[in-house]
């Protein structure tokens, strides 16, 4: 089965879940972030970098008002190197997931379980904002490019569950699956991925995809009994408080 590879996630990534701004400096991407957390704040290198590289981006990041912090993805085995012998700790490795969205899309959620939403119901944000999911990230969604929805799940007749999806080059990728705590064990999780792998074939998307931690236990079980494929990772560093 053909998936997409860790570059094609990466770009997907970017694309759905856009920083405020981004510019070139030096050997870098630097991305002003806004609060809208780790994936649109950290500094990427465009190419092979030496430990002298360093304050450039550490200077550009502290100018937006920014902690400096840093992505490690494939290839980046030197930076992360560089990134270590100068003190920097690894923060929350993540693990990217594909499947075919037509594998996926093979039951769908039982009636008035999951609804298309553009824009968000006020009260999706209440449930986003009770997981942490703020303004910030959710100023991200909506300045996500491409065509994109959110699915609004429920449960016991009442909004219980919040997801955004974003498309890029053939691939919908999930974002911010948020179901609050009194609901949670009740199969909503699965029921809003198959619904997002229907939304996807809808827009003519291949490919599901989506990132968690590997500290999320529940959400790695879940895609990978769904038969999503760990395709790649990822890690940010950063400079241990105090």
């Amino acid at each position: 089965m053909t998936l997409p590879d860790t570059h094609q996630i990466y770009d997907v990534l970017s694309a759905t879940w856009p920083s405020a701004d981004a510019c070139a400096v030096g050997p870098w991407i630097i991305r002003k972030g806004d609060g809208g957390g780790n994936r649109v704040s950290a500094a990427t290198a465009t190419g092979a970098v030496t430990k002298n590289d360093l304050q450039q981006a550490e200077d550009a990041m502290r100018e937006l008002g920014q902690t400096p912090l840093f992505m490690i993805r494939a290839g980046d085995d030197a930076l992360d190197q560089h990134l270590s012998d100068a003190g920097y700790a690894i923060k929350d490795p993540t693990v990217l997931y594909a499947a075919k969205a037509a594998d996926l899309a093979t039951e769908r959620p039982p009636p008035v379980t999951a609804f298309t939403v553009w824009p968000p119901l006020a009260v999706q944000s209440e449930i986003w904002a009770a997981g942490g999911i703020g303004a910030g990230r959710l100023a991200v969604m909506d300045r996500a490019s491409h065509p994109k929805t959110t699915l609004m799940g429920r449960v016991d007749d009442r909004p219980a569950a919040s997801v955004f999806i974003g498309t890029y080059d053939g691939c919908a990728m999930i974002h911010a699956l948020e179901v609050m705590q009194v609901h949670r064990k009740k199969g909503l999780a699965r029921y809003l991925t198959r619904a997002a792998a229907f939304w996807a074939l809808d827009q003519g998307c291949t490919y599901l995809t989506l990132a968690t931690t590997e500290a999320n236990v529940a959400a790695n079980a879940l895609y990978s009994s769904l038969g999503m494929t760990r395709v790649g990772r990822y890690h940010y560093r950063t400079l241990p408080k105090g």
